[in-house]
């Protein structure tokens, strides 16, 4: 992994609670700037919160500037808890700085197995009506151009892509206002690299570098496979707990029938 220069902004951490500042909920996407706003709230209520917004467009670049942001603002070791692509990101920075973390919450990882991965898509695309399909791939066909679209048409692009997977992702979703700030060029360029390093192994294999205790929370109805999160985690972790939601799809929170069995999962583990 490259190196980059991290330029950090307090502009880019958001601070909930009171002091001390232990727990860190970590975005998705990449480049999902906000996602987790409606759970860094909730935890608010009991524990002081750091929500960083990922602005780098490298893998190490995002694992630095969440460092910086956790040694300015944070009361360390933290409990990190990320979701999506955080999960990874905040996993490979356990690896990385392991004296910064008490403890790993990985809500709604993708999967760790390169053999697993295709399974996302698959999933999707079979609950997928003719014409939303048809949405997505022009969705698609925007994001992937590199010509005559400019940033903030791909970001655009990237919002709706977002709102129409969190549909398909959920099992039953309450009606919650999308809160979060795409940033399409951040999502292109840290996916290739994450990607590859699923791809190689080298992401599984920084788990043996891991002392922190992780637990992954899973919904069974999530697209990304649990089995290829629990399971490959299992091997190389030596503290290793898996909880998989039934009635819940890739973001608890959002879900009727999951969102209070989640908390009551993150109250007991934030004790």
């Amino acid at each position: 992994m490259n190196f980059s220069e991290v330029v950090f902004d307090m502009e880019d951490l958001r601070i909930y609670g009171r002091l001390p500042r232990g727990v860190v909920v970590v975005h998705g996407g990449p480049g999902a700037r906000g996602d987790m706003a409606p759970v860094a709230r909730e935890l608010s209520k009991r524990w002081g919160v750091l929500e960083p917004l990922q602005t780098a467009t490298s893998v190490q670049g995002q694992v630095e500037e969440l460092k910086t942001a956790l040694e300015t603002a944070g009361d360390l070791p933290a409990t990190l808890i990320g979701f999506s692509w955080g999960a990874w990101l905040v996993f490979i920075l356990a690896a990385e700085y392991p004296a910064l973390v008490k403890k790993l919450i990985l809500v709604g990882s993708g999967p760790f197995e390169e053999r697993r991965a295709a399974e996302i898509a698959e999933t999707r695309l079979s609950r997928l009506a003719d014409e939303v399909r048809e949405v997505v791939e022009s969705i698609a066909r925007i994001l992937e151009s590199s010509e005559n679209v400019g940033p903030e048409e791909k970001n655009a692009a990237m919002a709706r892509m977002g709102a129409l997977f969190s549909k398909i992702d959920a099992y039953d979703p309450a009606s919650v206002p999308i809160e979060y700030d795409c940033r399409a060029d951040v999502f292109q360029a840290v996916w290739k690299e994450a990607a590859e390093l699923r791809r190689t192994g080298e992401l599984l294999e920084l788990g043996k570098r891991i002392d922190s205790p992780v637990v992954a929370i899973h919904g069974e109805y999530d697209p990304h496979p649990a089995e290829g999160v629990g399971r490959p985690l299992s091997a190389v972790l030596k503290s290793f707990r898996f909880v998989l939601l039934e009635n819940c799809g890739h973001a608890p929170w959002i879900e009727r029938r999951a969102k209070e069995k989640f908390y009551e999962i993150l109250e007991e583990e934030l004790k």
